[in-house]
């Protein structure tokens, strides 16, 4: 920059040749200088103003822009916490339909390690394989020995061996604060809750996710902090769970059977208030899948809600039921059931080759004719056959609130021919699992309307469209009920609760080659009580069940299945409110005359 002098020697001598005061020229030189030294800052000033509303205005922007972004969008939960943070947002609990505690959270802590802060890295592995027997001791020396700089010793550790460790007075080793699920009644209901891990995780905090059951299913409604915390409720009923899950432990082993699965359903609202499945397993120490042998052979496995099977003679009602609905027979319509019935090139037969001869249709259900049946089923064709039993849910799987149920997918003739028409109006042919029958015999309990299954809490029937009359129901009812006080299920009959019900024996498929088992069966009795106006509707499976208390081995279903159902229903009629009373008989036809 190149400064004007203040007094500059052409205009000095200029001035003094005309006789001028010179101090002017500096004064005003002076005065320019200054105004010039003005003009700078003031632009200088100017510029770093706008230079910092230019800043403000696009904070501002990017702060408004956030916040709108957050308003607009759902509050999720997150997902992992910083280091040192604790775990903000809780799993909710569940409960059962009186608010009993079925899961819940207990705060625990985690065990891991720093190698190169051990001071005596082998005496910490001995002492820690004392407290943990499964860890493995050479497994532990090596790596707190070796090169790691971190180290999981367990996820999960109780009060007691937290004081262990503590004890051990190691450096190395610390402990991460966390929550863990905690399933307080063990087993109970274990196929329903299914379980829950450690989804991301750090060692001092770490997110709880579903892995089975109604903890998958709605692990996203548990975790979501909008509910504040509320429970999950259940249609479960925790002490009619836990005598369900007794009493068929008990059969089970009476009766020798392999497996066993019951369903205890509303027949109004739908609500599951009670579901087992045998063999099972603690959530708390969830094992892992088979990888070899059958699937079905696993813990793990629904039998009530996963496993499909030929379930019988059961299904004969819904045979019953349609062609009345149909005005095609009445109760008292007589049906020849004598052989031969040859359909398709296959004669159908009768358990133990029985010959029933003429029988009414209850008399057909009574005595579980399967001719008959068949004749019933070909009165009312494949298509009717078929819109009917899809109408009650047996072509899709379950709608039940675990993650499981998409997998007890009914298994139906590839050909729907009129040998299938036959041997599916007696439960063979079809395969659908024991809470899709539960759900059918609903439908006839109620008078008449589809429910469907559901582990929610309802606060009011639920009742879907109807398939069937209130007349066909009472008289299909009727039926069942005959059954039990006449028939196949005489094993069934419980004072004071007038259970009616339909057995069902099915020949066990063989899972390579094909073809059926001579000795093995799958065993069903579907009941509801009391049958004069029904509330719940039972079904219980037996899986190659055999009593031995005879002669000879004995396996059909009124044998086996029947005399555990009337034990459970004589164990938790009670404890759902249900009094013992005298069965309503039916009026005599009287005429009145005058004497």
């Amino acid at each position: 920059m190149i400064r004007i002098p203040l007094r500059p020697l052409a205009r000095i001598l200029d001035a003094r040749s005309k006789g001028e005061n010179t101090d002017a020229i500096e004064r005003e030189n002076l005065r320019i200088r200054h105004e010039q030294m003005r003009d700078k800052a003031r632009n200088r000033a100017e510029g770093r103003l706008l230079m910092l509303g230019v800043v403000f205005f696009c904070a501002f922007m990017v702060v408004g822009a956030r916040m709108g972004i957050l308003a607009s969008t759902e509050p999720t939960e997150p997902r992992a916490q910083a280091a040192g943070a604790s775990i903000v947002a809780q799993r909710a609990d569940i409960v059962d339909r009186h608010g009993r505690i079925l899961a819940t959270n207990m705060e625990t802590h985690s065990l891991y390690a720093h190698p190169q802060q051990m001071i005596e890295p082998e005496r910490t592995a001995k002492a820690l394989v004392k407290i943990f027997p499964e860890l493995k001791e050479e497994r532990l020396i090596k790596d707190f020995t070796g090169t790691r700089k971190f180290l999981w010793v367990r996820k999960k550790l109780s009060p007691e061996q937290k004081q262990a460790v503590h004890d051990i007075g190691e450096p190395g080793l610390l402990f991460g604060p966390r929550e863990m699920r905690l399933y307080p009644n063990g087993k109970l209901a274990a196929h329903v809750l299914g379980g829950s891990s450690f989804g991301r995780e750090g060692v001092h905090s770490a997110e709880v996710i579903g892995t089975a059951g109604i903890e998958k299913f709605a692990d996203e409604m548990l975790r979501d902090p909008a509910r504040e915390g509320a429970p999950l409720e259940l249609s479960l009923d925790l002490t009619v769970q836990a005598a369900t899950e007794r009493v068929l432990l008990g059969g089970m082993k009476l009766m020798n059977a392999k497996g066993a699965a019951a369903v205890l359903m509303d027949v109004h609202t739908g609500e599951v208030i009670a579901i087992s499945s045998l063999p099972d397993f603690d959530p708390n120490d969830r094992p892992n899948g088979p990888v070899t042998g059958s699937p079905s052979d696993s813990p793990l496995f629904n039998r009530a809600v996963q496993g499909v099977y030929e379930l019988g003679s059961t299904f004969k009602i819904f045979a019953a039921a349609q062609a009345m609905e149909l005005g095609l027979v009445n109760p008292d319509t007589v049906i020849d059931t004598s052989p031969p019935l040859r359909v398709g090139g296959h004669n159908i037969g009768e358990f133990s080759n029985h010959n029933y001869g003429k029988q009414t249709v209850e008399g057909i259900i009574v005595n579980s004719s399967n001719r008959g049946t068949g004749k019933l089923a070909l009165a009312i064709g494949i298509k009717r056959q078929q819109e009917f039993l899809e109408s009650l849910g047996m072509f899709v799987p379950t709608p039940l609130e675990i993650v499981e149920a998409k997998g007890g997918k009914p298994l139906l003739p590839a050909r729907w021919t009129d040998l299938s028409t036959v041997t599916i109006s007696y439960g063979h042919g079809i395969s659908t699992s024991p809470l899709h029958l539960a759900a059918g015999y609903a439908a006839i309990a109620n008078g008449g309307r589809v429910v469907h299954p559901t582990l929610l809490k309802q606060s009011s029937p639920q009742l879907g469209p109807r398939v069937i009359s209130e007349r066909t129901s009472a008289a299909a009812r009727l039926m069942l009920r005959k059954v039990v006080t006449e028939g196949t299920a005489s094993f069934g009959e419980v004072a004071g609760y007038a259970v009616g019900g339909k057995t069902g024996t099915a020949d066990k498929p063989k899972e390579m080659g094909g073809g059926y088992y001579k000795d093995k069966v799958i065993t069903t009795f579907a009941c509801m009580f009391p049958a004069h106006d029904p509330k719940y509707v039972l079904v219980l499976t037996l899986d190659e069940p055999v009593e031995t208390s005879g002669d000879k081995p004995r396996r059909t279903a009124g044998w086996t299945a029947v005399p555990v159902a009337a034990e459970l229903i004589g164990r938790i009629a009670p404890l759902l409110g249900l009094r013992p009373e005298v069965e309503p008989g039916q009026l005599a036809g009287v005429v009145l005359t005058s004497n």
